[in-house]
C-alpha cells in the first residue's frame, strides 16, 4: 500500500505544482507600447558587377582608337 501511495505522489505532485504555478502567474503579463520610436539600422552594402562582351570588330576598333571613350 505504501509503495502505491509513493507512486501517486511521484506522478501527480510535479503536475500539480506546475498547474498551480501556471494558474498563479497567468494574469501577470503586461504589453505596452514603447515610449521611444523603434530604430532599425540596416547596414547594407550593394555592389554591382557589369559583364559585357564586345563584338570582334568593335574590340579591334577600340584598340585602334584608345581615346574614343
Amino acid at each position: 500500500m505504501r509503495r502505491r501511495a509513493v507512486w501517486w505522489i511521484e506522478r501527480l505532485l510535479p503536475g500539480a505544482v506546475l498547474a498551480t504555478g501556471a494558474a498563479l502567474t497567468g494574469g501577470c503579463v503586461n504589453v505596452s507600447a514603447p515610449d521611444k520610436p523603434i530604430e532599425i539600422n540596416l547596414n547594407i552594402n550593394v555592389t554591382q558587377q557589369v559583364v559585357y562582351r564586345l563584338d570582334g570588330e568593335a574590340k579591334s576598333l577600340i584598340q585602334a582608337n584608345p581615346g574614343i571613350f
